[in-house]
């Protein structure tokens, strides 16, 4: 019989769904394990604040205490409530947070983020089992960059892929009117590795013409040449050019194309606003100089991960499912697992969910596969369109005069 309280933590950047993950796990508590067991039971269920380095201050919420409305409001509501850190556990921090596991009597341990919070409850829990403490550790996934291993997609990511796609889809069709003016408009997406958002970009498109003409991905090196070149034909033929780049486009040697040297705890380079420049900027100048156009760029960084009005309805329901799911595997007796989404089609499109170590989650990441990005230009391929419309759903439609 293992009886005791649970408690959950948020980390890493937020999305626009990782309130309602929050929301599922607290419901799930609620009905499921407070009603108790021969096995097991939930007896209180508390809030990291600040994650898990809150959690070494003794900085917590009793959320069984907050108002029905309020959890369930969380479905709903942007960015963290509980707070986030990126803090990297050290060796020393492991017997601190024992102790804090055992002052609060905590045996069922919930975090929510993606490959370093993955990291970190895998440590924790392996701690645990070695001092011979019997906690259950259950990772739920998040991440905007939907390059979280061994999962179909992950819940935040279809939220601000839909804010991608929209926001070039308008943004395109105010360059393409505005084109007397500026020839080129450059958007950047966040994530390091991985291509998935400005992958969604494509999603965009209705018509032949449409933004975006141009995607750079971080799964292939970026070749100043080709760019250009492309660049060339696109306003040879529109008058005009919509350019998508990820944030941690490189050279072929690795050095990124916005010049970063700026690096996080975890030793993951920091792009955008934070190092000072950014990919945008840099081809911004590189168009400008080899064509002297004039063009602009946007940099939106982490209104991506936060925009509550383009969230994706099924995102917030996988969200708080994924939520749920993790408190069933805590009661079912798993730990040291994070819950995965498994697709079972596109169309109708479908879900399941199942479970991965999480050892192998905090190692690994997931780019974008070859057969998703165009061999022949800077673009994606038909099959990465059909997995990702699904997510991002349709498109508003928009007149045009003839």
């Amino acid at each position: 019989m293992l009886k005791g309280n649970a408690i959950i933590g948020q980390s890493g950047g937020p999305t626009s769904v990782i309130n309602s993950s929050l929301c599922g796990v607290i419901q799930a508590c609620l009905e499921l394990g407070q009603s108790g067991n021969a096995d097991c039971k939930i007896e209180k269920i508390l809030g990291m604040k600040w994650g898990i380095e809150g959690f070494l201050q003794d900085q917590y919420l009793d959320l069984g205490c907050q108002p029905a409305n309020v959890i369930e409001g969380l479905k709903t509501t942007p960015s963290s409530a509980l707070g986030s850190c990126r803090y990297k556990l050290k060796e020393p921090d492991f017997e601190p947070v024992l102790a804090q596991l055992k002052k609060h009597n905590v045996r069922f341990y919930f975090l929510i983020g993606g490959n370093d919070t993955m990291d970190t409850i895998h440590r924790v829990e392996a701690y645990c089992k070695q001092q011979g403490y019997d906690l259950r550790g259950i990772g739920i996934p998040k991440t905007v960059d939907n390059d979280l291993f061994a999962t179909d997609h992950t819940p935040g990511f279809p939220s601000a892929a839909r804010y991608v796609a929209l926001s070039v889809r308008q943004a395109g069709i105010l360059a393409r009117d505005m084109k007397k003016v500026d020839q080129y408009t450059i958007f950047q997406t966040v994530g390091r590795s991985a291509g998935w958002l400005p992958a969604a970009a494509a999603c965009a498109r209705t018509a032949d013409g449409d933004a975006p003409h141009i995607i750079l991905l971080p799964e292939r090196p970026f070749v100043r040449e080709q760019f250009l070149r492309e660049v060339k034909e696109a306003h040879d033929k529109y008058g005009w050019v919509s350019i998508v780049c990820g944030e941690g486009v490189c050279y072929a040697d690795g050095r990124p194309v916005s010049a970063s040297q700026v690096a996080d705890n975890f030793s993951n380079v920091e792009f955008g606003a934070m190092a000072g420049t950014s990919a945008a900027m840099m081809l911004h100048r590189m168009i400008a100089d080899e064509f002297g156009w004039r063009g602009e760029f946007q940099v939106t960084e982490s209104l991506q991960m936060a925009a509550a009005d383009r969230a994706s309805e099924t995102d917030i329901d996988e969200a708080w499912q994924c939520g749920r799911r993790a408190v069933e595997l805590a009661l079912e007796g798993k730990s040291g697992v994070m819950v995965t989404m498994e697709r079972v089609s596109n169309a109708p499109y479908k879900i399941g969910f199942g479970t991965a170590p999480l050892a192998e989650v905090a190692l690994g990441e997931k780019p974008m596969p070859d057969h998703f990005i165009c061999n022949d230009r800077l673009d994606v391929t038909p099959e990465c369109l059909d997995y990702l419309r699904p997510l991002v759903g349709a498109m508003p439609e928009y007149v045009r005069l003839y």
